[in-house]
C-alpha cells in the first residue's frame, strides 16, 4: 500500500533542492497567489512529477491518493506536481475522477494550476470519454475558473477534429462576460482551432464581432488570413457584426 504522505514529503524535499528564494518571491508576486512558493522552475517540477508518475508500483488509486496528499500542502510546487502527475497518468483516469479534478480547479485560484488541470488533464479525458454533460454544467457554474475550464477542456479535442459545436455553444453564452480570464479563454481556443480549422472559426466569430471583447478578437484573428482578420477587426472597432448570422 502506497504511503502517500511519505511519498509527497519526498517529492517536496526533492523540489526544495532546486528552489530559489528570489524566484519564489517573483513567482508569488507574478501569480498574485496566497500559496507558499519554493521557487522551482516548471521544467524541474515536470521532471520530478514525471519520475513519480512513472513509478510502476503506482496504480490508479495510488495516483489519486498521492495527488490529494500533494495538494493538501498549500505550496504551489506541490500542487503543480500533483496536476502534472494527473496529466502524465491521464489515460488511467475515469469519469468519476472529474469530481476530484473539479474540486482542485475550485481550490486553484490561479490560471497556472487551472490551465494545467483543464486544458491538459480534462482535455485528455475528453479525448477518450464522454464528459460533455459535465463540461456543460461547468459552463454554467458561478465560479469563473470552473467556467474557464469548460472552455479550455476543448483545446485538445478540437485539435483532434472533435465537433466545434459544444465549445461554440458554451462560448456564445459567455461571450459578453467581463471577466478577463473568460474572454482570454474564448480567444485562446479560437486561436488554436483556427490553425487547422480557420473556416469554422471565421464563420462563428464573424456574426458576433459586436459582442466580443478586444482580447477575444485579438486572439481569434491571430492565425487567420490578413483579409479576414482585417475585416473582423474593422467590424469589431465599428461595433457591428462582420457577417449576418447563418440562416437556420
Amino acid at each position: 500500500m502506497l504511503d502517500a504522505s511519505k511519498r509527497a514529503r519526498a517529492i517536496e524535499t526533492e523540489l526544495r533542492r532546486s528552489g530559489s528564494p528570489e524566484r519564489a518571491a517573483s513567482e508569488k508576486a507574478y501569480l498574485k497567489s496566497d500559496l507558499r512558493f519554493l521557487g522551482v522552475t516548471l521544467a524541474e517540477i515536470r521532471r520530478v512529477a514525471k519520475q513519480a508518475a512513472r513509478d510502476p508500483s503506482l496504480d490508479r488509486d495510488g495516483v489519486l491518493r498521492l495527488v490529494e496528499e500533494l495538494w493538501r500542502g498549500p505550496v504551489f510546487e506541490r500542487r503543480m506536481a500533483a496536476s502534472l502527475i494527473l496529466d502524465f497518468r491521464a489515460d488511467d483516469l475515469r469519469t468519476e475522477d472529474l469530481e476530484l479534478i473539479e474540486r482542485l480547479i475550485r481550490e486553484s485560484r490561479t490560471w497556472a494550476l487551472v490551465d494545467e488541470l483543464a486544458g491538459d488533464v480534462v482535455g485528455q479525458i475528453a479525448l477518450r470519454l464522454r464528459i460533455r454533460r459535465t463540461l456543460d454544467r461547468w459552463a454554467r457554474d458561478d465560479d469563473f475558473w470552473v467556467r474557464r475550464s469548460s472552455l479550455l477542456a476543448e483545446l485538445k479535442p478540437l485539435k483532434h477534429d472533435a465537433p466545434f459545436e459544444p465549445f461554440a455553444r458554451r462560448a456564445d453564452r459567455m461571450l459578453e462576460e467581463r471577466e478577463f480570464f473568460i474572454r482570454k479563454a474564448i480567444g485562446w481556443v479560437l486561436r488554436e482551432t483556427s490553425k487547422r480549422r480557420p473556416d469554422e472559426v471565421y464563420r462563428w466569430i464573424a456574426p458576433r464581432t459586436q459582442r466580443a471583447s478586444g482580447v477575444t478578437m485579438r486572439e481569434a484573428v491571430k492565425y487567420l488570413d490578413p483579409r479576414r482578420a482585417d475585416r473582423l477587426m474593422a467590424a469589431y472597432a465599428a461595433g457591428r457584426p462582420a457577417a449576418r448570422p447563418a440562416a437556420r
